[in-house]
């Protein structure tokens, strides 16, 4: 059995998103997501509901890099 907390593998419910953001001093800052822990990120363009859950969007064209 695994040490890592239950949201890792499970991911996180709105609920809790929300509750661990409001802990931000700055409420301005950009939300950003990152596919790759960190190493590059993208906005989030859209929330969309899909199902049974919140899909964080970027609907930016891909860049040719």
């Amino acid at each position: 059995m695994s040490n890592e907390p239950e949201w890792i593998s499970r991911g996180k419910t709105i609920k809790q998103l929300i509750k661990e953001l409001e802990t931000f001093e700055n409420q301005d800052l950009e939300v950003r997501i990152s596919l790759n822990d960190g190493e590059t990120h993208k906005s989030i363009s859209l929330v969309e509901k899909d199902g049974d859950f919140a899909v964080l969007c970027n609907s930016a064209e891909p860049s040719n890099e």
